[in-house]
């Protein structure tokens, strides 16, 4: 006879089972995220943090169909839906986290989990980290119970062009399709800096400076501008052969085209300006430096060249390229009107990032910036939103956007705070107060309890 633990894990398969869509005619590796039909949910008495630099007061939050309905004072209820009473509680958009490699780099930590890097060539655009996603990472659910709605996994920084990301739902699935943002751009890791010239230089090939890393990514472009001209050459007279397809060189034609948004890992503000000269030789724009230590030396550039800074709160002096990270960096590079975002870069930083961004503005508020909740939440929602290309879905409290909302214990940047509830597109996906255990992995290794009813 089952004992309830194993009762649980044939409901969660035959629910699964039943879940799975219908074959469908569409692109290979398409999205097949579908949100789940929800009942309306209003929730009042909340202090709102928008994501767009305001705060409302005992204010009200009205989710229907999946998306945000209205936001406001004395809204109109819906007869058919729930209402959460959230006194003393604090409300944001949901954390879209731009840089992790959870699914990727799994947990356990063992060998068989580890597909971050492709180091079998300097450049390697061909390889697409969504084909390594793990779905039944533990750490999916860890980073849901941050408050974390959204995640761009990228490859590692092992190559100076380490290969396609995807943005994913933070939505327990089966295949990785299941989890991938619909609609999202697809972006291109590519890193600047030690790593490559370490990987490549200890095994006596190129590069192994940082003048090889600079001629690594113009020849891997050049080739890419060739590529293009044969192909279209060919579209326009049809003569002989078409010309052999390069999946590489198609990711590569496609960031110069626009089509495929640009995340550097680069740390020193001298090597993300000769990046923003090389993008502009190949006329491609960089979305966002990643890591970028010293994004607070060249904040006016980062402005002026539209481009994020996807950052640490304090982590520093770990290499090198490092030693020149300071705490105050994420609220200089706010303070001068660029763009500032938190990322975790791991497993762990992102159960807590609304901590991270807590520290971050201690440190500005000690330099004398000054930096309100509505304002920090920014760094967490809309500017990760806006640097991989979806803050027309998610990333702010909007009529009509995606109901991507965390409700908080209290205020977010406290270091006591908790996620209470956590909404992706409306549905409810994480309840402090009733844990359950969403990875197959971890069902089918740890003991279960039932919850009390």
């Amino acid at each position: 006879m089952f004992n309830f633990r194993g009762r649980q894990f044939l409901l969660m398969l035959l629910s699964a089972a039943l879940a799975q869509p219908a074959l469908a005619q569409a692109p290979p590796y398409s999205s097949t995220y579908a949100a789940p039909p929800t009942a309306p949910v209003l929730i009042r008495n909340a202090t709102i943090l928008t994501g767009h630099g305001t705060r409302l007061d005992q204010a009200e939050l009205l989710i229907a169909d999946g998306r945000i309905a209205a936001i406001g004072h004395k809204l109109d209820v819906p007869p058919n839906a729930s209402i959460i009473d959230a006194k003393g509680r604090w409300l944001t958009p949901g954390i879209l986290d731009p840089h992790s490699h959870l699914g990727n780099g799994a947990s356990p930590h063992v060998w068989a989990m580890s597909d971050v890097n492709e180091m079998t060539n300097p450049t390697t655009p061909q390889v697409w980290a969504e084909h390594a996603v793990w779905p039944q990472d533990p750490g999916f659910m860890f980073a849901r119970a941050g408050g974390v709605t959204s995640l761009l996994i990228l490859p590692g920084s092992g190559n100076l062009i380490g290969g396609r990301g995807v943005l994913l739902k933070n939505v327990p699935a089966t295949t990785y399709q299941e989890m991938k943002f619909p609609n999202a751009p697809q972006v291109l890791k590519m890193a600047c800096g030690e790593n490559p010239k370490r990987v490549y230089g200890e095994q006596k090939k190129s590069p192994s400076t940082l003048m090889g890393n600079v001629a690594g990514y113009r020849e891997a472009f050049t080739k890419a501008i060739n590529y293009r001209e044969k192909q279209r050459a060919w579209e326009r007279e049809s003569k002989g052969a078409r010309p052999d397809r390069d999946i590489g060189l198609d990711t590569l034609v496609d960031v110069m085209d626009g089509k495929i948004l640009v995340q550097f890992h680069c740390y020193r503000a001298d090597q993300m300006a000769t990046m923003l000269d090389m993008a502009r030789e190949f006329n491609f724009k960089i979305y966002a430096f990643h890591h970028a230590v010293e994004a607070y030396k060249i904040a006016p550039l980062l402005k002026a060249s539209g481009t994020c800074a996807a950052m640490w709160a304090d982590w520093y002096g770990f290499k090198m390229e490092a030693f020149d990270g300071i705490r105050e960096n994420i609220a200089i590079v706010d303070a001068a009107g660029a763009c500032a975002t938190l990322h975790s870069d791991d497993p762990v930083g992102i159960q807590h990032l609304n901590q991270e961004a807590a520290k971050a503005m201690a440190a500005g508020r000690r330099a004398g910036l000054v930096i309100t909740p509505e304002r920090a939440i920014m760094w967490l929602t809309a500017n990760p939103a806006r640097a991989v290309g979806v803050y027309d879905k998610v990333g702010s409290l909007e009529p009509g956007k995606q109901a991507d909302v965390v409700l908080w214990s209290r205020d977010p940047f406290s270091i006591y705070a908790k996620a209470d509830l956590v909404f992706i597109d409306g549905a409810l996906r994480h309840d402090r107060n009733r844990p359950r255990q969403d990875s197959d992995f971890s069902i089918g290794t740890t003991q279960q309890q039932e919850l009390p009813r």
